[in-house]
């Protein structure tokens, strides 16, 4: 992925990880148009920014389709997607209400992504430098013990990364696996102040710096979530799993 040049959408970009990447890749010389749920945020970020916009739910699928074919519409140029949008809940299986977030965490985070990349597949074949960024997590590979489902969707977010390369890099579209460790935004109650997290502005920056120095990657894989992301490769998965859940209840 080139850091510039580019018209990328990021749905779920009115604040956190999406917000410091969307100011940043503007900033790198793109047109960036955010998305989101509110509005009135929108409007702001717009003004204040000069970001193009969208409303969209991503866990509704009817919002969707709509809000893409309606960025394709304005912006014929669009070639990249990042499917930034996510949520993530606490659930304890051990009792008998954890279904709902379960299955709230499945739609936004799994099929949501699943309805952005399959609602641009067909427009991003057509474009030159196109680009599919998916974000996963560190817990892909090693689970916080409070957070089954967001672990699993991110796993499940993992294993779809690695294979719509396969089947996309043929036809000339790109696919990127954000991988971010902890990071001090509003994603889960803590997370904000948590001195086990990584600071934003740190995290965005180190994305940029690593996808300027390898846009062919893979996986961006700032150096805070390397530790998860190969524990089982380095042999030491069991000791970051205690680790993990020992010292960060609300670790990424």
């Amino acid at each position: 992925m080139n850091t510039s040049g580019n018209t990328i959408f990021v749905p779920g970009a009115t604040s956190g990880i999406g917000l410091a990447l969307a100011l940043r890749l503007q900033a790198a010389g793109n047109t960036v148009v955010i998305g989101g749920r509110r509005g009135d945020l929108l409007d702001k970020l717009a003004a204040d920014h000069g970001f193009g916009t969208v409303r969209i739910d991503t866990a509704d699928a009817a919002s969707i389709a709509a809000a893409t074919a309606d960025v394709v519409e304005r912006y014929p140029e669009l070639n990249v997607l990042i499917a930034m949008a996510g949520i993530m809940r606490a659930e304890d299986w051990t009792g008998s209400g954890f279904l709902a977030d379960a299955e709230e965490v499945v739609t936004t985070n799994l099929l949501g992504p699943i309805r952005l990349i399959a609602a641009l597949t067909g427009h991003l074949q057509t474009r030159p430098d196109a680009t599919i960024v998916t974000v996963s997590s560190g817990l892909a590979h090693v689970p916080l013990r409070v957070t089954p489902t967001y672990n699993a969707t991110k796993a499940a977010i993992h294993q779809l990364s690695e294979t719509l390369r396969l089947q996309l890099a043929p036809v000339g579209v790109q696919v990127i696996e954000l991988v971010p460790p902890a990071v001090r935004t509003a994603l889960m109650r803590g997370h904000e102040t948590s001195d086990a997290a990584m600071a934003l502005d740190e995290f965005a920056d180190e994305v940029m710096t690593l996808i300027e120095a390898d846009p062919k990657a893979h996986e961006i894989l700032v150096d805070r979530v390397k530790f998860l992301r190969h524990a089982e490769v380095c042999g030491d998965y069991d000791q970051v799993v205690t680790t993990l859940n020992a010292t960060d209840p609300h670790a990424r």
